[in-house]
């Protein structure tokens, strides 16, 4: 391709919008245009590269045994209240109807959809398993998109589905997948780990998630380097310190003035926040959005609330719990602001952390302004509706496997697979009839891959000051010829030559035969990224070229015919 016939609009200035190199970069080259707020539509070099991701993801999948099809983005409202997430899936989900009133959603991900397929067409255990997959574009009214590509309203994804008899089939094909995923992510050169996860939205047992690593990813991860220990932190497992063997000592209620912090009563007290409690309060929301009651979660006063632990205890969905309005609360429950403990504290569910039973004497909220009560015991003094892990696993804890201190890492989801078992078919009704005729419920797994996010993540992972630095594999050309002087005849034939040649090799190659400046057509080289530059100019006369790959800073000095020919090995050993 030529450049002088190519759509290109590069910027020079960071868009104000841009805050991490992804976003800046991919505005910056013109691959991306923003629409409205979390919308992206893709410019040529984007959307080259885009279907590249989509290459690797189809040759992966198809050698794993999946079978792609293309469903409706548009999905009806009925088949998301047999399954019981039309309420429970929460605002993201872009609701809509047609002319005569009719609901449906613009699809954020496609269980449903793929469950009717099943239960239509499948009857028999001779049938299964069976992978479909699509790569389709799918919809979430994020309520703050932003970082371009990573959090936005519309982006393209790779969504597969396993359908199998029993648990043991769900194993294998969760196996299959998550080897898949590997191979894929490798390919698209991405630095990743694969950890275990939440499920979410979409549920089921368990589920991992892919995780490229990056200091911009709004996924946080622990893992332990001692043993094979990784989790994102909202799945960690956080280990319990020891039962204590202290001898309960008698309540006391304390005047702490104005100490409505863990810290402030600590320093008040002269006590280590080992030895306080701390109280989180909350307001729960039933699926019309109404309030449905409180919540008082209570952790070690040194110990941070996990957020997605407390609403998998309460078996609630994210949306449906927010931080409540004290004061209001206090009317109901008898807490109080900054002063509240699970003693005295009445009609609202009291989530306990699990560290919380084998603790003793601690110093927690006397629902009583100005006032804490020291020595509280859990079983003698209070006891709470529910007993759970609620803790954040933070760096330097021990590792709930090994017991070694755990350390924490960002990074960005760019997949996710998930166990779902029965979450799906027997609701609804997607059933197989074995041997004998008996009917049982299908099981299945999901398992989804972030295009354009894997696209950002490789931007993130790849550039330097001066641009994108394209990995061969998903390059939107594998070489760019940076003619220096269009108006010279040697040097346009010696660069159309190498183009012709490079063209007959299978090599994806532009040429830069516009009429600019040379550092307009080297800034641009650097910015676009392409692996392999081979600059043609004053040397074409001697028949010399120089040749460089965007990852290095070294140039050579070589022959026309030489610098062809090592683009060529070059290009076909990396792709």
């Amino acid at each position: 391709m030529r450049l002088s016939k190519m759509h290109l609009k590069t910027l020079r200035e960071v868009p104000n919008e841009a805050e991490i190199a992804s976003h800046v970069l991919l505005l910056r080259t013109g691959m991306i245009r923003k629409l409205v707020s979390g919308v992206y539509g893709f410019m040529p070099l984007g959307w080259r590269s885009v279907r590249k991701i989509e290459d690797i993801i189809r040759q992966e999948m198809d050698a794993a045994g999946g079978q792609e099809i293309h469903m409706s983005a548009v999905q009806p409202a009925e088949l998301w209240q047999e399954s019981g997430r039309w309420s429970a899936y929460g605002p993201e989900l872009w609701r809509v109807k047609d002319r005569n009133g009719r609901d449906f959603c613009l699809g954020p991900t496609h269980e449903e959809i793929f469950t009717d397929i099943v239960r239509n067409d499948i009857s028999s255990h001779r049938q299964l398993p069976m992978n479909l997959y699509q790569i389709q574009t799918k919809y979430r009214d994020e309520a703050r998109p932003r970082f371009g590509l990573m959090r936005s309203r519309e982006f393209i994804m790779k969504d597969a589905y396993s359908f199998d008899k029993d648990y043991e089939g769900l194993d294998e094909s969760y196996r299959i997948m998550y080897e898949a995923y590997e191979k894929i992510f490798s390919r698209c050169g991405l630095t990743f780990r694969p950890v275990e996860a939440d499920s979410g939205a979409i549920g089921g047992s368990n589920s991992h998630e892919f995780t490229a690593l990056s200091e911009v990813g709004e996924s946080e991860i622990a893992y332990c380097e001692k043993c094979s220990m990784a989790a994102t932190t909202e799945r960690a497992e956080c280990k319990d310190d020891p039962a204590s063997d202290e001898e309960m000592l008698p309540m006391e209620e304390v005047n702490t003035p104005e100490t409505k912090t863990i810290e402030e009563v600590a320093d008040f007290l002269k006590l280590d926040k080992k030895k306080t409690m701390k109280a989180l309060l909350f307001v729960k929301y039933d699926n019309d959005g109404n309030e449905n009651g409180y919540v008082a979660a209570f952790v070690r006063g040194d110990r941070e609330l996990n957020m997605i632990k407390l609403v998998n205890a309460l078996d609630i969905p994210e949306h449906a719990i927010e931080f409540a309005d004290e004061e209001k609360m206090s009317k109901v429950t008898g807490c109080v602001g900054g002063f509240t403990g699970p003693v005295g504290l009445h009609d609202c569910i009291i989530v306990a952390d699990s560290e919380l039973v084998g603790a003793r004497n601690l110093c927690a909220g006397a629902c009583k302004e100005n006032y804490h009560i020291k020595n509280v015991n859990y079983g003698r003094d209070f006891k709470a509706d529910i007993v759970a892990d609620l803790k954040v696993l933070k760096p330097g804890d021990p590792c709930p496997v090994c017991g070694a201190p755990v350390k924490h890492a960002r990074g960005i989801e760019v997949g996710q697979v998930f166990k779902l078992g029965t979450k799906y078919s027997e609701p609804m009704k997607a059933f197989y009839k074995d041997e004998n005729m008996k009917d049982h419920p299908i099981v299945m797994g999901c398992y989804g891959i972030g295009v354009t996010r894997t696209l950002a993540a490789v931007v993130e992972q790849h550039h330097d000051e001066n641009g994108i630095i394209w990995p061969m594999s998903v390059a939107p050309y594998h070489v760019i010829i940076t003619l220096v002087n269009p108006a010279d005849e040697t040097q346009a034939a010696v660069a159309e030559k190498i183009y012709e040649d490079l063209q007959k090799a299978g090599v994806e190659v532009l040429l830069d035969d516009r009429k600019e400046r040379p550092g307009v057509k080297f800034k641009d080289a650097d910015l676009l990224g392409i692996p392999v530059r081979i600059t043609v100019g004053k040397g074409a006369a001697e028949g010399r070229v120089e040749y460089k790959l965007r990852r290095d800073a070294e140039k050579t000095e070589m022959s026309a015919d030489a610098a062809t020919a090592e683009a060529v090995k070059t290009v076909n050993e990396e792709k």
